[in-house]
């Protein structure tokens, strides 16, 4: 068994979707560290954690409890396929300058998932009941007379459809 790795950084989450914004952000860190070192042991030990990141992945959406829509779960396969096509053409020619393909998927994956769970976050606190605001002034207009953006109400969530089956929100479970 492998030793317990160390982390440059941790993740200051115990919400799921922030540890795999993590791990997903960490793996791409290490390819990139890897690969401005040119660093042949480094790069192929980063790519290797970014493939197990992403084989767990694989095997979380084809659990039975999977709670995500089969649009998600085909979507998240057919990222995992090309992360690993593109995973193992690195892995064959060590090439430091194609690493972009990787890094990007991990970036906008992480971006993605942090910036679900900041919107769900927000809708909790929407939904909330909140105590009756003090009347205050309206917030002075900027530019070309807009407000800024945190003077904007939340746009309300739809409501799914009542045929609709519920959806799980929970993330996936990722243990590296």
């Amino acid at each position: 068994m492998k030793p317990t790795p160390t982390y440059a950084n941790k993740p200051t989450s115990d919400n799921p979707r922030d540890v795999e914004a993590w791990a997903l952000a960490e793996a791409a860190r290490r390819i990139i560290a890897a690969s401005h070192a040119k660093d042949q042991t480094a790069f192929r030990e980063a790519l290797q954690l970014n493939q197990r990141l992403w084989t767990i992945f694989q095997a979380a959406i084809t659990e039975e409890d999977c709670g995500h829509p089969q649009e998600v779960r085909t979507n998240i396969a057919a990222l995992s396929l090309l992360v690993d096509r593109e995973t193992t053409a690195r892995l064959i020619d060590l090439d430091f300058s194609k690493t972009e393909t990787l890094v990007n998927i991990n970036r906008n994956v992480a971006s993605g998932l942090t910036a679900q769970g900041e919107f769900v976050a927000a809708q909790q606190a929407a939904q909330a009941p909140a105590p009756a605001p003090a009347v205050a002034a309206a917030p002075p207009a900027g530019p070309a007379g807009l407000r800024p953006a945190a003077a904007m109400p939340p746009r309300p969530m739809t409501p799914p459809a009542a045929d609709a089956p519920p959806v799980n929100r929970e993330s996936l479970r990722i243990s590296i």
